[in-house]
């Protein structure tokens, strides 16, 4: 079993981010009028298949959900994640619901 993922809010950056073996993925996210916009991450190829993008994508919507927050999730890959896994869906912001294909 692989060890867990230590992501960290980096306040800083504004990202949450994975550093294994010198290389950085991360998930940039936007603090704004009570959502948390989610507009990119990168995760290099040599993490993939190590739950990585998962791990940032959880991160980020923990936290928007202990704080409160809306997620607007610009990001492909985090709308994907939110689309594909209903636990989070009632986290999206409004106006990003019809993109998703999310009911109103």
């Amino acid at each position: 079993m692989a060890e867990p993922l230590d992501v960290v809010m980096n306040d800083r950056t504004h990202r949450f981010e994975v550093t294994l073996g010198g290389e950085t993925a991360f998930a940039e996210y936007v603090l704004h009028n009570g959502a948390m916009v989610l507009p990119h991450t990168v995760v290099p190829d040599a993490f993939a298949g190590k739950g990585v993008g998962s791990a940032l994508a959880e991160a980020a919507l923990g936290y928007a959900r202990e704080h409160g927050l809306k997620v607007k999730p610009s990001c492909p890959f985090m709308a994907g994640y939110i689309k594909r896994r209903p636990e989070w869906q009632d986290l999206v912001h409004k106006d990003f619901r019809e993109q998703l294909g999310l009911a109103a």
